[in-house]
């Protein structure tokens, strides 16, 4: 099928919808210049996420962790949404039913004005107090020492680190997203990052038509409906 062809085919079911799930990955902030932040490309003063972004590191070295997250909140805080995030938050405000399900914690869906937003791994613009549970949005986070909770509990970032498991409240309402859809878009994600590497098949088995927009085909790409090769930015805008 032409690419014409297979965006107009895509437009048609999107809009044709009455309940469309959207799954963005690391592909779609790619395209706002956020670096990747884990594999070789990641290291910082020597040190791998992996090696960061553990209760067990936070337990042996807060100030490090912190240091850490101050540094990335530093590098995204000069980007900005690209046209593929302003395309989708555009989606939503048209009126259909509309979830958006990111495994992304760059906070930029949000800046585009995407509202109903289940976070999957969290957001690195909030903190979480592990002592009374309070998680709070807060950009202009002071971190010239460790922050503390009004509590005087030691606050974390509001991350899903390696080793835990994902908010349930998030998790369970992705699943319910996922089994009513009738359209499911998957933007930017490689497809090997559990749960949501499988949340496109649980979908289609629960009968939606699958559309995956990627600049490579990916292990996903022979198990969905409608596959289109590009960058997020100009599918995305064309669709609409």
């Amino acid at each position: 099928m032409e690419d014409a062809k297979r965006i107009a085919g895509a437009r048609e079911r999107i809009f044709a919808s009455a309940k469309l799930l959207v799954l963005t990955g690391a592909g779609i902030s790619a395209e706002s210049g956020v670096p990747t932040f884990r594999g070789s490309g990641g290291l910082w003063k020597n040190f791998r996420a992996e090696d960061l972004a553990t209760p067990e590191a936070f337990e042996r070295d807060p100030a490090l962790v912190w240091e850490w997250y101050g540094w990335r909140r530093e590098v995204l805080g000069g980007l900005s949404p690209n046209p593929a995030h302003f395309a989708l938050a555009d989606m939503e405000r048209r009126g259909r039913g509309f979830t958006l399900v990111t495994q992304n914690v760059d906070g930029l869906h949000a800046l585009a004005g995407s509202v109903n937003i289940l976070e999957l791994h969290g957001n690195i613009w909030r903190t979480r107090c592990p002592g009374c549970g309070v998680v709070a949005l807060e950009r202009e986070l002071d971190l010239s020492s460790l922050p503390y909770c009004g509590c005087g509990a030691l606050l974390r970032p509001d991350i899903v680190w390696f080793g835990e498991a994902l908010p349930e409240d998030i998790l369970r309402g992705a699943l319910m997203a996922l089994d009513s859809a009738d359209v499911m878009l998957v933007v930017g994600t490689s497809a090997v990052v559990e749960p949501a590497a499988s949340m496109a098949l649980r979908a289609r088995a629960s009968g939606a038509y699958v559309i995956e927009v990627n600049p490579e085909e990916t292990p996903l790409t022979g198990a969905v409906d409608l596959s289109i090769r590009g960058m997020a930015g100009e599918l995305l805008s064309r669709l609409l």
